[in-house]
């Protein structure tokens, strides 16, 4: 099982080497450290973080600011304000949807509460509202060799999705994939849908699945019965099929949904899963089509360094 990587964020030296001794104590947590607001954003954007503690006073901002952007990053991930900051110095005016655990640093034995605030934070934060998959690190790894930049804008998706739409007469059809947080549809016709939240998301539950996944009433089954957003969005019938890499993993799911209850035949399914293979197809093209392009662009590079480099020898 891999370690849980923490985020210890402190202007101070002393201060901030000591939070990490502290937090590495526990064998299972790795740390890593950040001296500002500028480098913690750097330290979120490059790597996956399942808990941040961090400092209020930087010279560039305050804690309040790493919270706000652990929410634009991963939204679920726990943030603890660990600080001798007074609660009346901290300023939360504006920034009512960052939710932070407070623990002050000249609390009894801080150190110790702060390690075991971090593991119940993280512990809770596993159980989440809807299952995970079993290897699902390694599907989030897979992911990110096939979510590239503009893959939403490719028009084979698009064309897809429309001749699945009309094939089967249902009002939607849709190419999406589930990351960490959130379903985001590469391709929709029949809605503008861009994301949805796993939790409300009904492929959350295809991925787990070997074969397509078939709900004939979302009224009827106990897993979507009380989704108020599926509601909203007026689904009733859903039919999905699950995007498998050729390596096994699971990144996503091709599939229909309709406003009003409906069975689908064998025959259909069987389209459905044709429907699904191309998706995949064109997934994997492009993914080949991208690491052709990086391997072009690292040679160039390369050869300008060595260009860069050279001389005359006179």
């Amino acid at each position: 099982m891999r370690k849980l990587t923490v985020l210890c964020v402190d202007a101070d030296d002393d201060e901030r080497a000591a939070t990490r001794e502290s937090l590495l104590t526990d064998d299972d947590v790795a740390v890593t450290t950040a001296d500002s607001v500028a480098t913690a954003a750097d330290a979120l954007d490059g790597a996956a973080v399942d808990c941040v503690v961090t400092a209020y006073d930087f010279p560039d901002g305050t804690g309040l600011d790493v919270a706000e952007r652990v929410r634009e990053t991963t939204p679920d991930t726990p943030c603890i304000l660990f600080t001798d900051a007074s609660p009346d110095r901290i300023d939360t005016a504006g920034r009512e949807d960052v939710v932070v655990e407070y623990l002050p640093r000249d609390t009894p034995d801080a150190r110790a509460a702060l390690v075991r605030m971090v593991g119940n934070l993280v512990e809770q934060r596993t159980q989440v509202g809807y299952p995970l998959p079993t290897r699902e690190d390694e599907r989030l790894a897979a992911l990110e060799q096939y979510d590239r930049p503009g893959m939403e804008a490719a028009d084979a998706f698009d064309r897809l999705t429309a001749l699945a739409r009309g094939h089967f007469g249902v009002d939607v059809a849709f190419v999406g994939v589930i990351d960490a947080h959130e379903e985001r549809f590469l391709a929709c016709t029949g809605a503008a849908w861009e994301t949805l939240s796993r939790e409300d998301s009904m492929c959350t539950h295809t991925i787990l699945e070997d074969d397509l996944m078939i709900v004939e009433d979302t009224h009827e089954d106990g897993r979507f019965a009380d989704n108020d957003r599926l509601d909203e969005l007026d689904i009733r019938a859903y039919a999905g099929v699950p995007l498998e890499t050729p390596r096994g993993a699971t990144i996503g799911a091709f599939c229909l949904t309709h406003d009003e209850p409906r069975s689908f035949t064998d025959d259909e399914l069987a389209d459905l899963r044709r429907f699904a293979d191309e998706a995949m197809d064109q997934l994997e093209l492009r993914r080949q089509l991208n690491e052709c392009e990086d391997e072009r662009e690292a040679t160039q590079r390369e050869a300008t360094e060595g260009d860069d480099s050279g001389g005359d020898g006179s």
